[in-house]
């Protein structure tokens, strides 16, 4: 099948969310395949098969599976000036996160773009120090990030107000009803008016310690 932009945006963008990649990932591996006849992405292999008439035939396999196969005008393989976040932020996009959405844990490697009402069980990495942040209306709000980890990987977590009060490093934390938000080409989980976190290992091991967080509004 032949996509054409921005008909191949939003192919790529569907199958980064379907295969759980990142979707700046998969585009430099159709350039590096190109370059070099095949390149991986994470579980993904992509195969560059020739090039007809101006564009490049990609293959992409998964172990012995094929996936698809499409073709990419040359042209498009040479941008520069990819905005990723954009290509995500549309409204068929943003059906397709929410059908993969679940209330179970999400595992940080997981964590895409868009992603919302989402659970996360992670380890607290560091604290860092509270810096203010002044809203587009005039408010002035402390902004605290913290990093946090699981197996899988680590994300930084935007705690607003007092809610980095409740925490310490060392703490796993179950994290509810969060979102994922992408700020200069970085992952971020969002604690909104519903989220909350519960600590449910404190890093001295002892009693379990809970931390929900508080509306907070950034307007």
């Amino acid at each position: 099948m032949n996509f054409k932009e921005p008909n191949i945006i939003e192919h790529l963008a569907f199958l980064s969310i379907k295969y759980n990649v990142y979707l700046s990932e998969l585009y430099q591996a159709l350039v590096s395949a190109r370059e070099s006849a095949q390149s991986s992405c994470q579980e993904l292999t992509v195969e560059y098969r020739g090039s007809i008439k101006g564009q490049a035939i990609f293959l992409i396999t998964k172990g012995s599976s094929v996936l698809v196969q499409f073709r990419v005008e040359e042209e498009f393989l040479q941008r520069k000036d990819i905005n990723f976040d954009r290509w995500l932020n549309t409204d068929k996009i943003r059906k397709q996160i929410a059908k993969k959405n679940t209330a179970s844990s999400t595992l940080v490697r997981d964590l895409r773009h868009g992603m919302k009402k989402i659970s996360v069980k992670a380890q607290v990495l560091s604290i860092e120090k509270p810096q203010q942040f002044r809203t587009q209306f005039g408010n002035t709000i402390m902004l605290t990030n913290a990093w946090i980890a699981d197996e899988t990987g680590k994300v930084k977590l935007c705690l607003w107000g007092d809610q980095a009060n409740s925490l310490a490093v060392g703490d796993t934390i179950q994290i509810t009803h969060a979102s994922v938000r992408t700020f200069k080409g970085e992952r971020q989980l969002s604690l909104g008016a519903r989220s909350g976190f519960t600590v449910v290992q404190c890093k001295t091991g002892k009693a379990q310690q809970t931390g929900i967080s508080q509306k907070t509004s950034i307007a």
